[in-house]
Parts: structure tokens; C-alpha cells; sequence
């Protein structure tokens, strides 16, 4: 019974508080808005250019041409084995008639037209699931009987892979960055909210109070604070990026930059930006009321 008198206590003294210094708490509120924002504006970017590049992965393939000797029931053997390499995601197998077609449409004239359909080579085109072990495909399918050569842009690969994990660290590196900065300014904008009840927190230390006791207060509040901010940056989240989404959409872009809708990933946004809120609210409540308790 005293855990939940002193529960309400400590969220109705933190909303008090809130109330009672209602621009200081617009301001902390405001702030954690903002660096939300900012490091939801960053994630969101780097998801996109993750999905893009995942596109472009799964477009990256490898050629493996085959024995000339070989019948189609041996082909189909072939292609058996070769889609039960590890890391191979799809085979597809084009003909010396389709690759002689697919070339010409590339090279119009009537100076190829008339190459014997021997110059060109039964095929099949590779797809990997993990980029990161295309070297180590390529070798293992060239390994098979039944492959006489193979074409691969290992060097196009290891760049997907070099963007990719670029990408990653970069974006993983500017969120920690953003996340440090915006407990500082949280925790000083909480500390002068705090610093006008800085009489009120000595009287309580001397009247016996403990540190906790007082603390749990301003915990509640940045707690509070970091809720509302989390939830006034989803929304203000959601509206700026649906804006940006509609213009690339209707400016025809898309079809180069295809973008995630805000809607397929709006729980796991909102779950992220009020637990952000939260850390960066009781966190730095506790950073804002260290010093004063100090009496």
C-alpha cells in the first residue's frame, strides 16, 4: 500500500512540477523532439539505402558457361547442382540462341547479324543471397563438372558490400553521436527547471528526506517529458516523411529510389522514439538532480 501512495505521489509532484514550470518543460520537450527528429531522419535514411542496397545485391549475378558436349538432360543435372551450392539463391538458364538474341539487342546493326549461334555459349546466370561470400561461390560453382568458364564482377560485389557496411557504421556512428548530444541538452535544460527548486530540495534534505525520495520526483518528470516529446516526434515524424515520400512519388523517382512507406514501419518507429524519450527523460533527470542533492 505505501509502494503505490508513494507511486502517485511521486508522478502527481512530477506533473505539478511539469505544470508549474510549464516553459521550461515545453522547452525540454521541445529539444527531445528535436534530436529525435534529427536521429529518426538519419534512420530512416540509412533504412532506405539499406533496402537499396539490398535491391541492388539481389540483382548482382554471375555467368557460368557450359560444357558444349553436354546433352539438356546433363544441363538439367547441372543446374541441379549448382542451385545446391551453399549461398546460391537462383539459376536461370538461357540458351546460345537466347544469349546471340539478348546480345544483339544491346549491339543494333547488321554487322553482328550474321554470327553462327556457336560463337555464343549455353549459360547460367547466378544469383548469391550473401554478397559477402561471392568470391567464395564463384569458385565453388566453377569447381563443377560441367563448367567450363565463368564471367563474375567480383570487383562491382566487394563495392556493394564496401557501400553497405559504410553505410552501416556511418549511420550507426552519427545515431550515437546524436543520442550523446541530446542527453546533454536534456539533462541541462532539466537542470534549470530544477535549479528554481533548489531552496525546496534543501528544505527536504534537511527535514530527513532521502536522495531517492527527492529524486523519484524529477525522474517522473523527465519520464514524463520524454513520453510526450517521443510521441510529438513520431507524429511530426510521420508527417514529414510522408510529405517527402509523396514528392519523390510524384516526381517519378521512385522507380530509382524506392522507399519504405512510413506505415509498414510505424510500430517499431513509435516503440523506438518513446523508449529514446524515456532514456533520454529519466536519464537526464538524474544528471540534472545529482548536483543539487549535494546539501
Amino acid at each position: 500500500m505505501k509502494k503505490r501512495i508513494n507511486f502517485g505521489y511521486f508522478v502527481a509532484e512530477g506533473g505539478r512540477s511539469i505544470i508549474s514550470h510549464g516553459l521550461m518543460s515545453f522547452a525540454a520537450v521541445c529539444m527531445i523532439v528535436a534530436c529525435l527528429i534529427i536521429m529518426g531522419s538519419f534512420s530512416l535514411v540509412a533504412l532506405n539505402a539499406q533496402r537499396m542496397l539490398g535491391q541492388l545485391e539481389s540483382e548482382n549475378e554471375f555467368l557460368a558457361y557450359i560444357d558444349e558436349a553436354y546433352t539438356d538432360d546433363m544441363i538439367a543435372d547441372l543446374q541441379k547442382r549448382i542451385e545446391a551450392v551453399d549461398n546460391v539463391s537462383s539459376v536461370r538458364f538461357t540458351s546460345k540462341e537466347e544469349a546471340k538474341a539478348t546480345y544483339l539487342e544491346g549491339h543494333p546493326g547488321g554487322l553482328y547479324e550474321t554470327l553462327p549461334d556457336e560463337v555464343f555459349r549455353d549459360r547460367f546466370s547466378v544469383h548469391v543471397t550473401d554478397l559477402e561470400r561471392f568470391d567464395q561461390t564463384v569458385a565453388e560453382v566453377a569447381a563443377l563438372d560441367g563448367v567450363v568458364n565463368h564471367r563474375a564482377e567480383t570487383a562491382i560485389a566487394e563495392g556493394f558490400v564496401m557501400v553497405s557496411n559504410v553505410a552501416s557504421v556511418l549511420a550507426s556512428v552519427l545515431i550515437a553521436i546524436l543520442l550523446v548530444i541530446s542527453l546533454f541538452i536534456i539533462a541541462n535544460t532539466i537542470k534549470l527547471a530544477t535549479f528554481t527548486r533548489r531552496e525546496e530540495i534543501a528544505i527536504m534534505k534537511m527535514c530527513g528526506a532521502t536522495n531517492w525520495f527527492i529524486r523519484w520526483p524529477f525522474v517522473f518528470e523527465g519520464l514524463m517529458l520524454g513520453i510526450a516529446g517521443g510521441l510529438v516526434a513520431f507524429f511530426l515524424q510521420w508527417g514529414i516523411y510522408a510529405f517527402l515520400y509523396n514528392a519523390i512519388a510524384s516526381s517519378g523517382a521512385m522507380t530509382l529510389f524506392p522507399l519504405i512507406t512510413f506505415a509498414s514501419i510505424a510500430w517499431p518507429v513509435l516503440g523506438v522514439f518513446v523508449v529514446a524519450g524515456v532514456l533520454i527523460g529519466g536519464c537526464g533527470s538524474v544528471m540534472a538532480i545529482r548536483k543539487f542533492l549535494q546539501v
